[in-house]
């Protein structure tokens, strides 16, 4: 069993505190996914668990150990890095071997161990080829071969896509999920892409400033957000945040948004929102897909309104329209059919049903 878990871990640098006490579960064979803006630590979280930095406070245990003293080489996890880190004069059988003839193993087993990670990740033909001479997807997927062959307890990836081009890393995700499904060991994922951390993870932790702002499945961060911060990362395009206030409509509620625009609150909200009628600084946060054009059949919780178009962009299978609301920029995503045309007025749709009201002070979700 390789459980990974991390209590009040702390991370100083001097004055700086780059990780405030993060507490972590992480179960065996599970794949997590730090994902957050540069600085956020969770490089430095994943290092810590490497024993690549030392910890300033709190408690690293791997499969059940305390490894806060065991030096990294004696800690049975395996990192792949973002710059592969190949030796340039060993050919690639050579690269994925090393480890293993290091640590003594018998010559056969590591034959068998290298051969059988190389057909996983279909570099079987270049075993006898330099580094230099493979493209950068190959270089990546032989240094996963070297993390795989020493059957660690854990694997560790310090953002490994980031020097690929768009088409690769698409490419690569794919690869490393096949490998999990393959491999089934514990693994520990830093990204600040948020589509690689939804795509990979089984979990996803979300980190800003030293702390875990929330972790949990890809959906339940999507759908159900703890914090503005959280709803802001993930997701792409952005979540739209719009000043708003919540007010008291003929025993309903509704939000004004302007002096012209106010849409009712879904009825299923009503008691959750009556705390907070009148009170300052909260804001409608509505994902751009929840903004689209009008359509033949209304269901529940959709209003429409008008505004005129200021930018549209076409995506081929979607068309992204961005229009001002209050001085506050505003995108939607509609149908490429549907004709939406910069300078000109449209009627949108807004489905309230999935929207989410948080309040600005506090940056919590309502």
């Amino acid at each position: 069993m390789a459980q990974v878990t991390l209590r009040k871990v702390i991370k100083k640098y001097d004055e700086v505190l780059a990780v405030r006490g993060v507490d972590l579960d992480i179960a065996d064979k599970e794949f997590i996914v730090l994902v957050g803006p540069s600085g956020c630590g969770k490089s430095t979280t994943l290092r810590m668990i490497a024993g690549l930095e030392e910890i300033s406070g709190g408690d690293i245990a791997i499969g059940g150990d305390v490894v806060n003293d065991v030096p990294p080489k004696d800690r049975d996890i395996a990192m792949v890095f973002q710059n592969y880190a190949l030796y340039p004069h060993m050919n690639v059988y050579e690269n994925m071997s090393f480890g293993l003839k290091l640590k003594r193993t018998p010559r056969q087993e590591i034959e068998r161990r290298v051969k059988q990670a190389a057909q996983i990740l279909d570099i079987t033909e270049l075993l006898d080829r330099k580094p230099k001479q493979l493209s950068g997807g190959q270089r990546q997927r032989v240094a996963m071969g070297r993390a795989i062959v020493r059957d660690p307890k854990v694997f560790l990836f310090d953002e490994p896509l980031s020097n690929l081009d768009a088409k690769l890393r698409v490419q690569m995700r794919t690869e490393i999920k096949k490998v999990h499904q393959k491999v089934r060991t514990t693994t520990v994922y830093v990204t600040h892409d948020q589509v690689e951390a939804m795509t990979l993870a089984d979990r996803v932790v979300v980190m800003n400033a030293g702390l875990i702002e929330q972790v949990g499945s890809p959906h339940d961060l999507y759908h159900s957000p703890n914090t503005k911060f959280v709803a802001g990362f993930i997701g792409s395009p952005a979540m739209n945040f719009i000043p708003c206030q919540v007010e008291q409509a003929a025993g309903a509620l509704r939000l004004r948004l302007n002096d012209k625009l106010a849409m009712p609150v879904p009825a299923s909200r009503t008691n959750r929102y009556s705390s907070v009628v009148g009170k300052p600084n909260l804001v409608l946060g509505l994902r751009p897909e929840h903004i689209m054009e009008t359509r033949p059949h209304t269901e529940s919780d959709q209003h429409d309104f008008e505004v005129p178009i200021e930018v549209v962009e076409p995506m081929g299978m979607e068309t992204l329209v961005y229009f001002t609301i209050n001085g506050t920029e505003v995108c939607g995503r509609i149908n490429p059919n549907a004709g939406g045309v910069a300078g000109q007025p449209m009627k949108l749709r807004a489905d309230l049903s999935n929207m989410h009201l948080i309040d600005d002070t506090t940056g919590k979700v309502l």
